[in-house]
C-alpha cells in the first residue's frame, strides 16, 4: 500500500528506545546492555563490536494519520467510519459501539469531538495476552 513505517532501536531489557537524545547512543543508560548483537566467537573488544552489527531489538512503528487519511481518501471506506453518525439505526438495541453506554458516557465528556462526524474513536484489543505474566492462571485478555 506504500504506507510509511519508522524501525526504532529498541534496549535489550526494554528500557528505551534509541530515539531522540538516545539516538545515538550504542549502550543503554539505564542498565548498560549493547544496542547491537554481539557475536559469541568474537574474542575482539566489546567495545568494537557493539558499535556495529544488527539491533538487538527493533520496534516498527506505523504512524497513524496517515492510515486514516488514506482510509477516507476512499468513498466506500469514508460511508463506513462515519457510519455510526450518517446511517446508525437508533431503536434502542445494541448494533453498535455507539449504541454502548460506554460511548454515551464520552460523549457528554468531549462534545466538540463527539460533534464531528470524521472524528475517530480507537479502540484496543488483543487476543491471548496474560497480564499475570508465567503464573498458572486461566485468565486472557
Amino acid at each position: 500500500m506504500g504506507m510509511e513505517y519508522q524501525k526504532i532501536h529498541v534496549c535489550h531489557n526494554d528500557c528505551i528506545l534509541y530515539r531522540h537524545e538516545f539516538e545515538e547512543m550504542h549502550n543503554c543508560p539505564r542498565c548498560g546492555v549493547s544496542r547491537y548483537k554481539v557475536k559469541d566467537d568474537d574474542e575482539c573488544s566489546s567495545d568494537e563490536n557493539s558499535k556495529k552489527g544488527p539491533p538487538t531489538n527493533v520496534l516498527w512503528y506505523l504512524p497513524i494519520i496517515p492510515r486514516f487519511k488514506h482510509l477516507f481518501a476512499n468513498g466506500d471506506d469514508a460511508k463506513d467510519l462515519t457510519w455510526h453518525v450518517n446511517r446508525r439505526n437508533c431503536d434502542g438495541m445494541l448494533c453498535h459501539q455507539a449504541d454502548s453506554s460506554q460511548w454515551k458516557k464520552i460523549d457528554p465528556l468531549y462534545s466538540n469531538f463527539g460533534k464531528q462526524a470524521r472524528n475517530l474513536r480507537l479502540g484496543l484489543a488483543t487476543d491471548g495476552m496474560n497480564p499475570y505474566g508465567s503464573l498458572s492462571t486461566q485468565h486472557s485478555s
